[in-house]
Formats: C-alpha cells, structure tokens, sequence
C-alpha cells in the first residue's frame, strides 16, 4: 500500500516487474475505494500486475479544494508511463474519470474499460445528495459499534446493500472515535460536476482510438441506447456488453460473469 506523489493512495497485487503481465489499473465510483475491486483483482493477478487506486477525495487518498474530471484524471495519470502503458478500468465516477484520462493521454492508455457509465452530462442523481446528507446527519460521537450506524442510516437508506457499501467508508482510529474516509462536505458540493461530462475542456482532443469495452448491467439506467452517439464519437473502437441481473454495481452485483468478460478483453490481441 503506497501513497503516491499524486496524492493517490495505491494498492499492488500480482508480479512486481513487467515481465509479469500487462499493467491493469482500477479507478471506483462516488462513495467506493480501490480495495472494493480486490476480488476481481486477485482473480486477475497470477496474470496481470494490478493496481487498485483510491480516487481523489476517497479512501485513503489526499483531500482536494474542488472535484473537476480534468483535475482527477491529471492526477491519476500521474501513476503510469508511456513506455508501459495500463488497460485502465474504471466504474460510475472512475469511469468518467478514466475516459477522460485516455482522451488527454491516449499515449498512456493501451485500452479501456469503462463500467456502466457514459460520456454524458447525467441531471443530478437525488439519491447521491441523499446519502451524503445521511451520512453527514449520523451522530458519529455517539458511536459505540458499526451496527450502530447501520441502525441510524436504515431509515434514510432502506437498501441494506447500499448502506453496507456506505458503511464501509467508515473508519476507528486509534483513539476510538469514528470518522468518514470520503470528503462528504466537497461531494455534496460538487455533486452536478460529479454528474456532468467536461465536454467544453476536452474540446479539440481527438477521440481515442485504442479498444474500448464498454460493459453496462441489464437493470442500470446509465447506459441507455441514445448514449450510444456519444460514445461512439469518444471512444470509435468500443464495444458494448450487457451483463443480465446487474444494476450499476455490476461487478459486485455478478462479480464471476464480469471477471470473464474482462479477461477476455485483456486477453484479446493487444
């Protein structure tokens, strides 16, 4: 586990040279951290040097003064090298963050996989402002147990799979008292730049031209076909899969049937 001069708190599995594999990177989504993507990392590692980054603002990563795509994705790029480039995976706010970073550094990229998000402007997502504010409404010096908490969040979030999620966001420091990893005060914020494409900003960058496997669930609402266009006109080599009985969280929702499907693009010719 290494904090880099990024400010990106990292996590290596599988070979620590080159010579053991291609480099495959993971970027989460609002609310996540790198070690979420763990199991399908280690099913990847006998073949692949992994690496699992905490975005900007999550997990175990530096705190910034304001959340900008162009920003966070300058700021993971920080991580790779043109002489070994990464297939770079990225999930919701990853994903947007990691199409970004292969239009500003194609040269970096060698392919991409963007998971159940879209090159869009997206209208604010209520649900999001709704959770940050739960979370910043939770008593967190009357704690005693993490069940605790899970007992203050159950009204405000019902879904006990989303408030596990949340939940793991929740961390005991050593003197005992509790506190949230993510910046909930800029997420809140910033929740319409979360939210939105920097279509403006990446004016005049031409599209990226290396493979692209864009995977959506069957049940999400954030790959629509009409989104299609623009990603087609971002991203010309993509290919699209649909994982069946999958929501947004795709890889956690059907983690067996995502790591085959990228295993296959991993291994396709390079």
């Amino acid at each position: 586990m290494v904090l880099r001069e990024s400010g990106l708190h990292t996590t290596s599995l599988g070979p620590t040279t080159a010579e053991g594999g291609p480099l495959v990177a993971f970027c989460h989504g609002l609310f996540g951290q790198g070690k979420n993507w763990t199991t399908i990392a280690k099913a990847l590692a006998p073949d692949h040097r992994v690496l699992l980054v905490d975005m900007p603002d999550h997990g175990r990563s530096a705190w910034t003064e304001r959340f900008d795509y162009v920003e966070v994705a300058d700021r993971v790029a920080e991580l790779f090298d043109a002489d070994d480039p990464v297939a770079l995976v990225g999930h919701s706010m990853g994903g947007k963050a990691a199409m970004v970073l292969a239009l500003r550094h194609p040269e970096l990229v060698e392919r991409l996989c963007v998971v159940d998000i879209s090159p869009v402007d997206y209208e604010a997502r209520g649900e999001f402002g709704g959770y940050i504010a739960a979370m910043q409404a939770l008593d967190l010096g009357a704690l005693q147990h993490r069940r605790d908490a899970d007992a203050a969040l159950a009204d405000a979030v019902p879904n006990p799979t989303v408030r596990s999620f949340l939940l793991q966001n929740l961390r005991r420091g050593d003197d005992g008292g509790w506190s949230w990893q993510p910046n909930l005060d800029l997420l809140g914020r910033d929740l319409a730049a979360l939210g939105g494409w920097p279509e403006e900003a990446l004016a005049g960058h031409p599209p990226y031209e290396g493979r692209t496997l864009w995977i959506a669930g069957e049940t999400s609402d954030y790959v629509e076909p009409h989104y299609a266009e623009e990603m087609d006109r971002w991203f010309p080599r993509n290919r699209k899969v649909t994982i069946k009985g999958a929501g947004h969280w795709v890889h956690s929702e059907q983690p067996e049937v995502f790591t085959e499907v990228l295993r296959r693009f991993l291994a396709a010719d390079r």
